[in-house]
């Protein structure tokens, strides 16, 4: 699938942890008690230079930190980590997604002085202060505030993300004015494509939230037609012509999102992954371990330990089997069994049905 040579970005979830209780974030049930199906594992500044070697960090042109789990400005050593980054490669591109609800201002500034012009921090905010906690559960507005205020004032670049929602499609206007105002290089109103259900195939409505008592909170509801996710409108046309979505996954041609950038993914436990996408299925809440068809392809290859680039280096787990075997199985014509087709390729690449590259379809405000 790739040679070592050819990575060019890598997108890194350098923590597992969170301040947070995003109400779709597989960290938690639904905005509530921790996920029984993972750690709060993190990457130390030794651990990134031990992956991240200075010949591969040389000719990368990007690395983000982002990720399934965590927010990295959570993690102990994340400004060291792009310190470390940036001293092997003045040209690299780095950037992070973070809902900025942690980090006094002052790392903040210091954030915009390592990053520099060549990178940029994406703050996550859906909506103003009385609506933003609704999803994002746990983040303190003012804290979010403070801190895009101190990145942006030392010379940050920064793009503030809003996915609209039933309860925030109102503030979209406001928001985007305030981003202005704030000095945002831009403001991405996102059509979120997480009104479909994977696991049943199917689209819905709403999404019911809950704390950590297992108190009901927020119910998430589509927006108005103006911004809803067009993929979801795609539904009807692909069940009439594959019979069902399951169906048209089977059939699905795949073009692969991360490939074609030469991008790959390393988890917050050192484990290397074609994308956060496969690897975010080692741990579903509503799964037993074990049970998703990527453990099927991670056994085949000897288990989750051979894809360690902690233990083997990140070259020889890039260029072993596992990466090949997930390429190979895109020519088969159902996704049932280890040896079929990686279902979760052709939910997040299948060229007929993309909610994930809609969300960033510009919205006419």
């Amino acid at each position: 699938m790739y040679a070592y040579s050819d990575i060019r970005t890598v997108h890194l979830e350098i923590t597992a942890k969170c301040q947070a209780a995003c109400l779709q974030c597989d960290r938690n049930i639904n905005g509530g008690d921790l996920n029984p199906n993972i750690n709060l594992d993190e990457l130390s500044l030794d651990d990134c230079k031990q992956i991240f070697q200075p010949d591969l960090v040389k000719q990368l042109d990007s690395l983000f930190m982002c990720g399934n789990l965590g927010d990295p400005v959570v993690a102990k050593d994340s400004l060291e980590v792009m310190e470390y980054l940036r001293s092997q490669n003045s040209n690299l591109w780095l950037s992070m997604n973070t809902n900025a609800g942690a980090k006094k201002p002052e790392w903040w500034s210091e954030l915009a002085k390592v990053i520099g012009r060549k990178g940029h921090v994406i703050f996550s905010l859906d909506g103003l202060k009385d609506t933003n906690h609704l999803y994002r559960q746990n983040v303190n507005w003012d804290i979010c505030m403070d801190s895009a205020e101190a990145f942006i004032g030392a010379g940050g670049r920064a793009r503030w993300d809003y996915l609209i929602f039933g309860h925030n499609q109102h503030q979209v206007e406001e928001a985007k004015a305030l981003s202005e105002i704030m000095g945002f290089e831009k403001f991405m109103s996102k059509k979120t494509g997480r009104f479909f259900s994977n696991v049943q195939a199917k689209g819905k409505q709403e999404h019911q939230g809950v704390n950590r008592k297992g108190k009901e909170t927020q119910k998430l509801t589509k927006p108005d037609e103006k911004y809803v996710n067009k993929a979801l409108k795609k539904e009807d046309i692909l069940k009439e012509k594959y019979g069902t979505m399951n169906n048209y996954y089977d059939k699905a041609s795949i073009n692969c999102k991360v490939l074609k950038d030469m991008n790959v993914y390393v988890s917050a436990t050192g484990h290397l992954m074609p994308c956060c996408w496969v690897a975010g299925q080692m741990y579903k809440w509503w799964e037993k371990p074990g049970e998703n068809q990527i453990w099927r392809f991670i056994d085949n290859v000897g288990g989750l330990d051979e894809l360690s680039v902690l233990k083997h280096g990140f070259k020889k787990v890039l260029e072993g089997e596992f990466f090949n075997n997930i390429k190979s199985s895109w020519k088969k014509t159902s996704c049932n069994g280890g040896d079929g087709k990686l279902k979760v390729c052709s939910v997040k690449c299948g060229t007929e049905f993309d909610p994930f590259g809609a969300q960033f379809e510009e919205v006419n405000i």
